[in-house]
């Protein structure tokens, strides 16, 4: 069966982290991502006290979140982080809207930068990669988009799919996993709420309990390399709940 992970930066408004991680763990899960807001400023003893706090719940943290700032200007710090709480993989996770390009030539020229960034962390054992919003799968001016120039600009990109944001951008997820689905390596498994639901979670839902035909679409991502399927909700107003029926849900798939 394949594991379902927990993506932490969902519990951010549920401090603090060690309740977060004790409700996780009893929840059933054994892995969480971790994500920049939790461990970018941590010295070498807090993060070992992190990795404790995660032994301690039954979870490991195969995966994480890391800003470009920090992966650009303090790779020591990034690799400290990766390697003592025990991750795999390494993912850029966004790009704010100001720095964004606006044409293909520069998404291109962002994969090849992502692609130099990422040879220090594949050179110390790390699959290193993308992580995907809605902006991405937005036509740019020559009708390709910036998700395919990030993927040619960086031909040794690995990429962790969040499937809910590409449909919302209006993408067909099947036609992406088809094409890109050697690149893969996470998966980032949320849901979206019927349109006018769930507002005040900011239109997402428990897995499951949305639109995404998550049956369909684990057929497909099962032929992909995806080590790595991680829970992700961005607004959600009961942790429990989330993590009770998604799991459910997910064990279904």
């Amino acid at each position: 069966m394949t594991e379902l992970g927990f993506q932490l930066y969902c519990a951010r408004n549920f401090p603090p982290l060690a309740d977060v991680l004790k409700t996780v763990g009893q929840a059933g899960y054994t892995k969480v991502e971790g994500y920049g807001g939790i461990y970018a400023t941590l010295d070498q003893a807090s993060l070992t006290t992190l990795r404790s706090d995660l032994e301690r719940n039954g979870l490991t943290m195969p995966t994480g979140h890391f800003g470009l700032d920090l992966l650009e200007k303090e790779p020591e710090q990034a690799l400290l982080i990766a390697k003592t709480l025990g991750m795999e993989a390494i993912y850029c996770p966004h790009l704010a809207a100001d720095l964004r390009p606006t044409d293909s030539q520069g998404w291109f020229a962002f994969g090849q930068r992502l692609a130099e960034v990422g040879k220090r962390y594949q050179d110390a054992g790390y699959t290193f990669g993308w992580h995907n919003h809605d902006f991405e799968f937005l036509p740019l001016e020559d009708g390709s988009t910036a998700q395919e120039q990030i993927l040619a600009g960086g031909p040794q990109l690995a990429w962790e799919i969040d499937v809910a944001w590409l449909i919302r951008a209006g993408a067909d997820p099947l036609s992406w996993i088809e094409s890109y689905g050697k690149r893969i390596t996470a998966v980032h498994v949320k849901d979206i709420a019927p349109a006018g639901e769930n507002l005040d979670e900011d239109g997402w839902a428990d897995v499951g309990h949305g639109t995404v035909a998550w049956k369909d679409l684990m057929v497909a991502l099962r032929r992909t390399p995806a080590r790595h399927y991680v829970l992700e909700h961005d607004n959600p107003k009961d942790l429990d709940r989330l993590l009770s029926r998604s799991l459910a849900s997910f064990q279904t798939y």
